[in-house]
């Protein structure tokens, strides 16, 4: 027993000892599936995880400027694609694929989403800033398929990112918003349509390593974390797809 023990004490050690921190920019719509995501891995890995969330965009800016991450998972492939291509990162892939979502939180309010929007009979309509955030420019991409972009522009307000969208519309400053699928995924609350995909091209989320991040362990360990079942069960119950 006495030597059981003491080997089990020695493995603690030495998994601690190994124990490393990574530091990980994650866009906005993934912030929920990443916290659960996180806790799971560091339950399993004992590795720790520090999270900054943001716009596609503006967690970019970050990184070409310097800040100190290992990890990002953007909300695009083309960010990570320019790191990869500016040699500031590595070994990128598809983690989820989102899905763009018009919601309201007035139960009653969206039966026909394209009918509403056709209507204008609303005073506010909620989208990320295009510019640097993927799930923005996924909204434009279906008000142009509309052929509504110019109608409903004195209408737009604009959040910072998919996160600032969904706030506008649950605490009633915008009366419906076009938001990630995947933040009301687990909330049956209020009335949405999941827009067609028809009407915008296909969020691909992209994961890369970044420059400098090859030596920390647990860098790694959380990519292949993201790839594996345990992971990808929570990014599809989020309303993600996977590969």
């Amino acid at each position: 027993m006495r030597s059981l023990t003491a080997a089990a004490l020695l493995l603690g050690a030495t998994t601690l000892a190994q124990a490393e921190e990574v530091r990980v920019a994650v866009a906005a719509n993934f912030t929920a599936a990443m916290k659960e995501i996180a806790t799971a891995f560091e339950q399993a890995t004992g590795h720790s995880t520090r999270i900054s969330y943001g716009s596609t965009g503006k967690l970019y800016t970050q990184i070409v400027n310097g800040a100190p991450f290992d990890v990002f998972l953007a909300a695009d492939q083309r960010r990570p694609a320019l790191l990869v291509d500016e040699g500031r990162a590595s070994a990128p892939f598809t983690y989820a694929i989102g899905e763009l979502a018009l919601w309201s939180a007035d139960p009653a309010l969206i039966t026909d989403g394209a009918a509403l929007l056709e209507s204008g009979a609303f005073e506010r309509l909620a989208i990320a800033n295009p510019k640097t955030a993927p799930y923005g420019a996924a909204a434009m991409e279906v008000l142009e398929s509309l052929g509504l972009a110019e109608t409903l522009a004195p209408k737009l307000v604009r959040g910072d990112n998919i996160a600032q969208t969904y706030q506008f519309v649950a605490t009633g400053n915008a009366e419906l918003g076009f938001v990630a699928l995947a933040q009301i995924a687990l909330d049956p609350s209020g009335s949405r349509w999941t827009v067609e995909q028809s009407h915008y091209r296909p969020i691909r989320q992209d994961a890369v390593l970044l420059d400098g991040a090859g030596s920390n362990p647990a860098a790694q360990a959380l990519l292949d974390y993201l790839q594996g079942e345990a992971a990808r069960a929570v990014i599809t119950r989020y309303g993600y797809a996977t590969d």
